[in-house]
């Protein structure tokens, strides 16, 4: 939500960009000018029935200042946990959630899922109540998550995936149209491991900037793909139960075992 601080920066702003001097706003309003300066001043109280007559007296409306402040608030590269559990307790707001995540318009979500318009309606308040959009008329919506945003690695969703989805995904063969499955084994430098990973990073941003890029095309000159990109310090069991053990340290003089 964004905050009383928040709104009364910006309307500052707009009472500067306006020509409008705290005198003028005090003679609409009935006030000291002395009162007005305190109220935008640093730790000034302004209550909410005050911005709005502000607002008023400039023609802006309370909403879209409001809207404004929204449009400035830091976007979140993470949910919380509280906000990943509300999305995996409804299969309909999971599958909604996705897809906004993805900025696909209401519109085609309606077209592509069997959702009626009230429960697709339902569903984005809900992810509006969460804090992951902010709806607006015409069940358009702001997402209020990063471009680099991903669900937490060991959070509620994740669990969802790894339960649900990863089988199915990899019981593909792969040798479909533009389909790739590599799985790469070796050993690199600690330093260069952290390279790596920003260039799978940027693959699946590239991706992701693409799939936006690429929601003009109609329908039939596009098709659904999934990327999944992963690397972690880990031997699969094949290779680590082959793997020699390492013969035990002797024990230290003057330890017990040791030589005294």
């Amino acid at each position: 939500m964004s905050t009383t601080a928040d709104l009364i920066s910006l309307l500052k702003n707009e009472l500067k960009a306006a020509g409008v001097t705290y005198a003028v706003v005090a003679e609409r309003l009935g006030m000291a000018e002395s009162s007005v300066k305190r109220m935008f001043g640093k730790g000034g109280d302004m209550p909410v029935s005050r911005i709005d007559d502000i607002c008023r007296i400039i023609n802006l409306d309370f909403a879209d200042l409001a809207r404004r402040v929204a449009d400035t608030q830091p976007l979140m590269l993470e949910l919380t946990l509280a906000q990943e559990k509300a999305v995996v307790a409804d299969r309909t707001l999971l599958v909604v959630a996705i897809c906004v995540i993805s900025q696909v318009p209401a519109e085609e979500i309606l077209a592509t899922y069997e959702l009626t318009e009230a429960r697709l309606v339902k569903a984005l308040t809900q992810l509006d109540r969460i804090g992951i959009i902010d709806l607006r008329p015409g069940n358009r919506y702001r997402l209020k998550v990063a471009k680099g945003f991903r669900w937490l690695p060991q959070g509620p969703v994740m669990e969802f995936f790894r339960k649900e989805v990863l089988d199915d995904y990899f019981a593909g063969g792969f040798d479909g149209e533009s389909e790739v499955l590599m799985v790469v084994h070796g050993e690199i430098g600690r330093g260069l491991a952290n390279s790596f990973r920003e260039r799978l990073m940027r693959v699946g941003q590239d991706f992701s900037n693409q799939h936006l890029a690429d929601q003009k095309l109609p329908p039939d000159q596009r098709r659904p793909y999934t990327i999944v990109i992963g690397m972690r310090s880990w031997l699969m069991a094949a290779l680590a139960d082959m793997q020699r053990r390492k013969p035990a340290a002797a024990p230290a003089a003057g330890r017990p075992g040791g030589r005294r």
